[in-house]
């Protein structure tokens, strides 16, 4: 497809809509690079779309089996994207593409919405499209599902199958950025069964104005960590379950794939200057630590306020629990109201290893839900109604 045209203005976009509620597929076929195009395009509309192809296959993959040849209806890349703005993505189900269901860097002022961003052989969204592939403006998605990335998927019946990851040749992120800027916020995710880290904004800039806020996250089972953030941050009422080595003995993924990057289930890296408030989430997981931090110095601040966060057997040295957190940070640290079970290292001011009394404590099936009874019902504090890192 050609770059779709750009509308006059951000009131009078470009639209490209399916019927609400029928089946509108846009299939790719013999190898093609770009099912949608946004090279260029801005004030733009797009919903209402299934975007796939009708091949088995993955892009590049090490076994010949898996791999795309000329003779099978493959594509590359369900949508891209670069140099884009004021674009609204919405009711889209972007899945079974031979290796990145999004590829796009570059953008400003995009919101995403009730989408799905499933099963791809390479990953789910890949911000880097070369030179200029920093994000600016506000960047929303909210209600979005992105899941079994680093997998291709089976046309006929849309299982996942030949996941691969990074040792072998391939990557695996839900969402992976390069060096990007903006202001972003994402609400009610579902981030799960990914060949690498869940939703990796490790690449923001740092900047005083660049921020990212979370909310309502429920990242489980990626086989990196499922939150990686850089800079200042908002993480809140969200679930994150490090089953980092679901992976183990399935498809051709390898144990250097698993846990990699220490497995943290969420991982925070400071810039300088920035803070980052972790604040009213559950977090458990087989990583060596549940909350990690790295880099930054002493005018930094990390806010640990009000969590639940239990410990398992470090996957890659099962000699010893996970601790509560960790990390080379020199930021300085508060700690408030947090409960923590099976840890190896608690902080100051924290209530250690008393049993929370959830619904499921089991790693593979873990259900965050206090039963009654529980020592973390009525803790968590009330949720504030305004916050100045809200985009």
């Amino acid at each position: 497809m050609q770059p779709v045209p750009s509308g006059p203005g951000p009131d009078a976009p470009t639209r490209i809509l399916g019927k609400p509620g029928a089946v509108a597929r846009l299939v790719g076929t013999r190898g093609i690079h770009r099912v949608l195009n946004l090279d260029g395009s801005s004030n733009v509309e797009v919903g209402n779309l299934e975007i796939t192809d009708d091949s088995d296959c993955v892009f590049r993959h090490s076994q010949a089996d898996a791999a795309c040849t000329d003779a099978m209806p493959w594509a590359r890349v369900g949508l891209y994207a670069r140099a884009s703005s004021n674009v609204w993505l919405h009711d889209l189900d972007i899945h079974g593409l031979a290796a990145r269901g999004i590829n796009a860097g570059g953008l400003r002022n995009w919101t995403i919405e009730r989408i799905k961003l499933n099963r791809n052989g390479s990953a789910g969204w890949d911000g880097n499209v070369g030179d200029g592939g920093s994000n600016a403006g506000r960047m929303i998605i909210r209600d979005i599902e992105i899941a079994w990335n680093g997998c291709g998927e089976r046309a006929a019946t849309g299982e996942p199958w030949a996941c691969w990851a990074q040792a072998t040749g391939g990557y695996g992120d839900g969402l992976g950025t390069t060096d990007t800027g903006g202001q972003w916020l994402v609400e009610d995710a579902y981030i799960h069964h990914n060949t690498s880290d869940g939703l990796d904004l490790r690449y923001m800039d740092g900047a005083d104005a660049t921020r990212v806020t979370l909310r309502r996250i429920h990242a489980v089972a990626n086989a990196g960590n499922q939150v990686k953030v850089k800079g200042n941050a908002v993480i809140e009422d969200s679930v994150l379950v490090g089953h980092c080595s679901f992976f183990k003995n399935r498809f051709f993924m390898v144990d250097d794939d698993l846990c990699r990057a220490d497995g943290s289930t969420l991982q925070l890296v400071m810039t300088g200057n920035d803070t980052a408030i972790v604040r009213r989430n559950t977090l458990a997981g087989e990583g060596a630590v549940q909350i990690g931090h790295s880099e930054g110095d002493g005018s930094d601040s990390i806010q640990i306020r009000n969590n639940l966060v239990i410990g398992f057997p470090y996957y890659r040295s099962p000699a010893r629990p996970s601790a509560f957190d960790g990390g080379n940070s020199r930021a300085a640290k508060g700690y408030v109201g947090n409960q923590a079970w099976r840890v190896s290292a608690c902080p100051a001011d924290t209530v250690c290893n008393q049993e929370l009394k959830l619904a499921n404590p089991d790693l593979a099936s873990f259900d965050a839900k206090p039963l009654a009874g529980s020592p973390a019902i009525g803790k968590a504090g009330a949720a504030s109604c305004g916050n100045a890192a809200t985009p």
